[in-house]
This record gives C-alpha cells, structure tokens and sequence, in this order.
C-alpha cells in the first residue's frame, strides 16, 4: 500500500525541513539532499519550530523523522559550524526539544546516518531502519565530542560495551547490525520503510491520546533509575491519573469488533 497521496505538503521543497500530515501523524523530512541532509542553522531551527508545533498540536499524535533522497543525515554541517558563532548560542539543541516534548517521534531512518545524525536519530522514541541504513559516530575520529545526547542515550540502548565500541571506533554498522543490538527496533526493505513506520505510528495514534503521553513519560522517567524508583513513578502516575470510564468501554468494545 502506498500511503503517498494520502499526505498534505505543508512546506516548500526549498526548504531544509519539509513537514507533512499523514492523518494524525506529522512527517518531518531533513530536505538538503545534495549535502547529505547535513543539519546546519536553519534546519536546526525549523527543526525546533516543527517539534514544538507539532507537541502543542492536539490533532497530532505522533512525530516522524526521515531524510530526503539516500541519507538519513550527515551529521551537523561542519564547514557551517566551524566558521559560525557557537551552537549553544542557539538556545535548547534540536535533541534536548526531541527528549523534552510529550508526543512519540520515530526516527525512519533510510541511509546513512552519522554522528549528529545519529544523535539525532537515537534521542527520537525508537528507530526503525531501512535495509540501507548505515549509522556511525565519528566524533572522537575528528576531535569532537557528543553533545546532543548520544553518549549518554546508546549505552541505555545497546549496553556500556558495545556503546563504548561504537563511539570510540567510528565504524560504521548496517541496519541487520543495528537491529540486532538493540539500536533499531525493525529493519525493514528500503522501499517499505516509511510505510511500515506509519503503520506503527497508525496504531499508536489510535491510542488514548492522555494514556499514551502519561505512559511515554513514565517509560522515559523510569528508564535507567532503580527498579524501585521506576515502581514508585509507576504508582504515582496511577495514583494521579483519571481515566474515563465510557471511552475505555468505547475503546475496549472497538477492539473486540475489530478482533472478532
């Protein structure tokens, strides 16, 4: 099934970022194909500017990030950088936003995906991957270091070890590879990709819009901490949480029907 002309264009093809609406979910396409979908200033910033609209949106459920053309993204546009004012003179990085808002963002990644890319992309909820998707971190390689989160997010994703192999090396791996640690959740054929991502999107977006924004927030508090603090988290949220009777009976019914 091709899902294409079921999305409404709302940005120019010019711009760094294209935005689309497939029903409840918003896709946001890194648009600098010719340079690999590197992340300079002013893909930063729509970048930002989308993931806050999109969180204040009621209508949206769910956030997809994806790039245009055969990478996912290079990383952050160096030349760009290095001859700019710094970038933590822009304000909250385009990653501290991802991690703060109350929506699930799934990262489509469909090729390469390096470095401040993959930052990028492992700060998103979860990753699915094309079958030609290649990620690597090349920061210590060049002299840099992680600073949009990815030193501290692989490790809780893939374990300390391989983390540490990751990083450090700057070899890249494929998507089986990255499936295989724990680093995409599915690796899916290339052509099928964004489809397969708004299936899982569809179905989240189908959820309770309060239960899944409650239950997204638990899952990110918790993670990491002490079994006992997780539990605790767990206990408040249900200590404070009101759900409405008739809409989970509504809910629940639905499901029966479409099982049945």
């Amino acid at each position: 099934m091709t899902r294409t002309d079921a999305r409404d264009t709302v940005t120019s093809e010019e711009s760094p970022l294209l935005v689309t609406r497939d029903g409840a979910v918003v896709i946001l396409t890194l648009n600098r194909p010719d340079r690999r979908n590197a992340i300079d200033r002013a893909m930063r910033k729509a970048l930002k500017k989308e993931l806050w609209r999109s969180d204040g949106d009621d209508d949206v459920r769910v956030v997809v990030i994806t790039g245009a053309g055969t990478a996912f993204s290079s990383g952050v546009d160096l030349p760009e950088a290095l001859s700019g004012p710094p970038l933590g003179s822009e304000g909250p990085t385009p990653t501290q936003v991802l991690r703060g808002i109350s929506k699930p963002v799934i990262a489509a990644v469909n090729g390469p995906c390096y470095t401040g890319g993959y930052e990028l992309a492992v700060n998103c909820s979860f990753i699915i991957a094309s079958d030609r998707a290649e990620f690597a971190d090349t920061h210590a390689q060049i002299g840099l270091l992680n600073g949009w989160g990815g030193s501290a997010m692989l490790p809780r994703m893939i374990g300390l070890p391989a983390a540490i192999q990751f990083i450090l090396s700057g070899e890249p791996i494929d998507g089986h590879t990255a499936a295989r640690i724990g680093l995409a959740n599915e690796v899916v054929e290339h052509d099928k990709l964004l489809d397969r991502t708004l299936e899982i999107a569809d179905k989240i977006a189908d959820g309770h819009p309060g239960a899944v924004q409650r239950m997204l927030r638990l899952l990110k508090e918790g993670a990491g901490t002490s079994l006992a603090h997780a539990l605790g988290l767990e206990a408040e949220a249900a200590a404070t949480y009101r759900p409405d009777g008739a809409d989970i009976g509504a809910r629940y019914g639905k499901r029966r029907s479409e099982k049945s």
